[in-house]
Formats: structure tokens, sequence, C-alpha cells
């Protein structure tokens, strides 16, 4: 029996890899710059899915409000530090290359569709060596204002790109699981990304806890 998907695509941080490392340091960077104190990387975990700016809002209303008129040079800070900064800390999680391997091995395309900016999805999966491996890399301003996730316009652009066929989409959030659900390609939630509720509870089609589990599941759908 053939493999039952062309495609597969996958979020980047917290799907693909542990960013949350660098994420957070460059989050209390912008807030140090700002005479704020900086947060641990357990608060800024929940926080990270939407985008640098939001995240950088979420961290100054955690710690006294949103700066007016200096807020968008700290975002510009935010950003030049963690391009600089970006795989010191990140890694990938346990399980991913093999899974890429076997998928690589039944003729599946791989894929990466992100809230990140997409010079920077790029950047970062090239210091993790992933880069290569994937059809297409679309990023939260690769199509334009209004169509990164929860939105299903970078899904249903990523199967385009990829050639169409049947797809699946690994995410660590709501943003992914309701973009992939709306785009109409097979949702599934990993346990062990950058939570902000239970892994059950993000309406996703399935689940998985490891990647090990990644390919025997989507052989039996």
């Amino acid at each position: 029996m053939s493999f039952p998907f062309a495609i597969v695509g996958f979020d980047l941080d917290g799907t693909l890899a542990d960013t949350a490392g660098d994420l957070s340091a460059a989050v209390n960077h912008a807030l140090v710059l700002a005479a704020r104190a900086p947060l641990t990387e357990a608060k800024v975990r929940p926080v990270i899915g939407l985008g640098a700016r939001h995240m950088l809002e979420q961290g100054f209303a955690a710690t006294g409000g949103i700066p007016g008129g200096d807020f968008e040079r700290l975002y510009r800070e935010l950003l030049r530090f963690y391009e600089a900064h970006i795989a010191v800390h990140s890694r990938v999680f346990p399980g991913l290359i093999a899974a890429l391997d076997r998928l690589d091995t039944l003729g599946v395309k791989t894929a990466v569709v992100t809230n990140k900016r997409e010079d920077m999805a790029r950047k970062l999966l090239g210091e993790l060596g992933l880069a290569d491996r994937m059809a297409t890399i679309i990023g939260g301003d690769t199509l334009g204002a209004g169509n990164a996730k929860p939105s299903p316009a970078p899904i249903i652009e990523m199967v385009a790109r990829c050639g169409g066929g049947r797809a699946a989409f690994v995410g660590d959030s709501i943003y992914d699981v309701t973009a992939a659900n709306c785009a109409g390609v097979t949702s599934i939630a990993v346990s062990f990304g950058f939570l902000d509720r239970p892994a059950d509870e993000l309406d996703a089609d399935h689940v998985i806890d490891h990647f090990d589990d990644l390919v025997p599941l989507l052989t039996r759908l």
C-alpha cells in the first residue's frame, strides 16, 4: 500500500525546534533596554506563535505595559539581537531527523509554515541544517498582511507549492490547528511544544507525544 500523504507541513518554533531560549533572550534584551525586569523562559513560552511583535507586546504587557513612542525602536532591537543570536540555544526536538529521513524515503514532500518572518525562518532552518530539506518555507510575511496563521492561506499555499495532494500539518498551537483545519488538511498537534493549553484541547485531529509517533500515525490514516 502506498503512503497516504503526499505532503507533511510543520510549524517551526515549538514544533520542529525548541527555540524558547533564543526567543526569550531576544525579548529580554528589549525589556532590559526599556528598563524592565527580564522574564523567565517559562513566561515567554506560552506567547510564542504569533510572531515577534506579538511576543514583545506580551512581554511588555507582563512588565508594566506597552511603551508608546519607543515600541518600534525596541521591536527593531529585538529583531537585530535575535538575528545575531538565532541558534545559540535552539535545538530540534528528539526524533525529528529520523522522521524526516523516513518521510524522504517514502517520497513525501516536507514544508515549513511559520509566523516567524520568512528571512528569519530560513536563517534558523539553515543553522539547524533543515532548510534544504524543505520543499517550501512560508513565513508570516510571505503572503502579506492578514495571511499568517491562523489564516488557512499559508497552508493552502503550502499545498499548492508542493504540487497538491493529501496533506497533513503538524504544530503546537491553536493557530496551527485552526489554520490546518480551515484549510482542510489533517491537523496534528505535538504535546511537547510551547503550549498555552493541553494539546488535547487544541481541537487537532490527532496528537503525538514524540516524533517517533508521526510516521506510524500517518501510515494508519
